[in-house]
């Protein structure tokens, strides 16, 4: 999406330990315009499945995911990284590392809210090393649910995640991915879109 990566090329920060700071338009200030055009773009890019629920996980993607899913007119549910008092019910439980934070965090959804009658579309703004991803996919599983897709704002190329979810046969739809990046910049994979 050529739109994405002018905006990462002129906003985002390249800082050490291949970390990408997007945090002035995507994932803590967010431009909604730019995040419009995100969701009619994975719209278009998922029409074809028949997609339920917008999946995702606390809490760079919450906001990316709740304006795809209006696209798709279909409802959100995201993982929470903590139990809270007002979970109640069963829930399914999956870990996932955070190579941002640099921990490993419980992810929860409550079992009402993930069914086998569910077709997923996993949303979320970043994929590195892809333990996000799976975790949800984990969840999505344990539920019997359908995955039906994975849509990724910005997919680090040079890293794992995206070619393990493509090699595991997951419809992966990333719409920039950096093919490298250092102090001196960075570099997209042409995607032909």
């Amino acid at each position: 999406m050529k739109l994405l990566e002018e905006r990462i090329l002129k906003d985002g920060q390249v800082r050490p330990g291949n970390i990408l700071k997007v945090d002035s338009f995507l994932n803590h200030q967010m431009d909604i315009p730019l995040i419009e055009e995100i969701g009619k773009e994975f719209k278009e890019l998922f029409k074809d499945r028949p997609i339920n629920k917008v999946m995702t996980i606390e809490a760079s993607g919450i906001g990316i995911a709740c304006i795809t899913a209006q696209y798709f007119n279909v409802p959100v549910v995201f993982a929470k990284k903590a139990k809270s008092i007002n979970l109640d019910g069963e829930m399914y439980v999956a870990t996932v590392e955070s190579f941002t934070h640099k921990n490993t965090n419980n992810v929860i959804v409550a079992k009402r809210f993930l069914t086998p009658d569910d077709h997923i579309l996993i949303i979320d703004d970043f994929l590195a090393n892809g333990c996000a991803c799976h975790g949800l996919i984990q969840l999505i599983n344990e539920a019997g649910a359908t995955l039906e897709g994975v849509g990724i704002c910005i997919e680090k190329g040079f890293q794992e995640g995206g070619k393990s979810l493509r090699d595991a046969g997951i419809n992966l739809k990333s719409l920039a991915i950096i093919e490298s990046m250092s102090d001196e910049g960075l570099t997209f994979v042409d995607q032909g879109r």
